[in-house]
């Protein structure tokens, strides 16, 4: 068997359920086949070997589900890919194939449903890989950071219990202007260079990964940029993200026998889970209704979704991604986020204050720049919500780093009959390729922000109510 091509991948893990993406070759007309065998720490017997068939359909990729884990429990695994010689050979016949697995053996961890246990998550957006003829120019600085992450993951206490990459994992419209990148396998190219560098293999193989759509996945600022020739574009775009980025995602339900279901995705925004804390991963970008009687930067089921779960979820502390900022409002270039969707970001501001909802933290990135704000309300004292942006994980020479005199502090974020929504910033503004370290306790959320090489930037205490 041969190392994966890109990957492997741990996506969604939940206590007892774990998803793995990767990736083979193709082989001329031959079959080709993936696959991952485990076991948990300590055993010496590997399972029998879980196998899919790869097709060009997929990018000779697909995603293996491995269920009925126990919880709380460390795991290894050896992944790779296969063409056997024989071309009636299918899932169930390779298994029984003397095979010799890669060497590389990896380690993930299942969730624990405790309640009372800290939790950790790395937060990151916004990796620019230079792509030149195809090829990353500059690897070696676009992996940089992975290294300085997966150290501290090594070390991470609490262990870190996912990635959350909130955006821009790459540019399909990198050096847009001179040769932008619009056909299917260019885009391809693109995420098999971006996710097969050595330091975020390392990563991803061992951590779960949650990742979320921003613009640059597609052009910049779509859809506002978007004019009639783009639709292959989206089209292309689209594909390579579903088979990259949201595979392997709880966007993708599971049948009864435990198979993801490869059906087309409906939505690309999910939810998720982990004891007593809640995420809901939106899709901010690619549902926007731009039209002036009622613009929309979620689509109307997705708000209603959001909206109900921020009430009704029992969830001690309940973090919201949105790819873009959704506070503060830039002064400029800010009509590309939350800022040009005023009604809808104040229904969900009403929503959380009417309704008295406690610990509530919006996370984002998008800005190449990091920061931590609090939003109170003059009337009401009760009213409190965060905001942790981390971006960017590598910039490009070419787009500038946000600073604090890139925001609007000086005026109120909405103005009501019932009163003035504030905000201010709890952090200084960070200028530099970063990555965020978040940890949840019983009383507070403690932000950490890194440099590129690791080193701690800001300590930020967020309290719990």
């Amino acid at each position: 068997m041969f190392k994966p091509t890109v990957g492997p991948i741990i996506g969604h893990t939940t206590t007892n359920h774990a998803r793995i993406f990767l990736r083979g070759e193709t082989q001329d007309d031959a079959l080709v086949f993936a696959g991952i065998r485990y076991r948990p720490v300590g055993d010496e017997r590997w399972t029998k070997g879980l196998f899919t068939k790869l097709s060009t359909l997929r990018d000779m990729s697909d995603v293996i589900a491995l269920n009925d884990l126990s919880e709380d429990t460390a795991y290894e695994y050896q992944a790779g890919w296969i063409s056997p010689m024989s071309p009636v050979h299918t899932v169930e016949t390779v298994q029984e194939l003397p095979l010799q697995w890669p060497r590389e053996i990896y380690r993930f961890r299942t969730q624990s449903s405790k309640v009372t246990r800290p939790r950790a998550y790395i937060i990151g957006s916004c990796r620019y890989l230079r792509m030149t003829a195809g090829k990353p120019s500059s690897p070696l600085r676009g992996d940089r950071i992975f290294d300085s992450i997966k150290k501290l993951v090594d070390q991470a206490d609490p262990p870190i219990s996912a990635t959350l990459m909130t955006g821009d994992q790459i540019y399909v419209d990198d050096l847009n202007i001179i040769a932008p990148d619009r056909e299917y396998n260019e885009i391809l190219s693109k995420y098999r260079a971006a996710f097969s560098q050595p330091n975020i293999c390392k990563l991803m193989a061992g951590t779960p990964t949650y990742m979320i759509l921003d613009d640059h996945e597609i052009e910049d600022n779509w859809p506002a940029n978007a004019s009639k020739s783009d639709d292959e574009l989206y089209r292309n775009a689209m594909n390579a993200y579903e088979l990259y980025q949201a595979s392997h995602s709880p966007a993708h339900e599971l049948y009864d026998n435990g198979l993801v279901n490869r059906s087309r995705l409906e939505h690309y925004w999910y939810p998720l889970s982990e004891g007593d804390i809640e995420w809901f991963v939106t899709d901010s970008r690619t549902r926007r209704t731009l039209s002036a009687d009622d613009r929309r930067i979620l689509d109307e089921e997705q708000e209603q979704v959001l909206l109900k779960w921020l009430v009704n979820s029992p969830a001690r502390v309940k973090f919201v991604v949105t790819s873009v900022m959704f506070y503060p409002d830039r002064k400029s270039h800010g009509d590309d986020a939350w800022k040009a969707f005023p009604e809808q970001r104040l229904r969900l501001l009403e929503t959380i204050r009417t309704h008295r909802i406690k610990n509530v933290i919006f996370v984002s990135g998008d800005v190449h720049g990091s920061l931590t704000s609090r939003l109170t309300h003059s009337e009401d004292l009760d009213f409190d919500i965060h905001t942790i942006v981390s971006s960017p994980l590598c910039n490009s020479k070419l787009l500038p780093y946000a600073s604090e005199s890139t925001f609007i502090l000086d005026q109120p974020l909405a103005q009501t009959a019932a009163g003035d929504y504030r905000h201010e910033l709890t952090s200084k503004v960070v200028s530099q390729d970063n990555f965020a370290h978040v940890v949840v306790e019983a009383q507070e959320i403690r932000v950490n922000y890194h440099d590129r090489d690791g080193n701690l930037l800001q300590t930020i205490d967020i309290p719990l109510r």
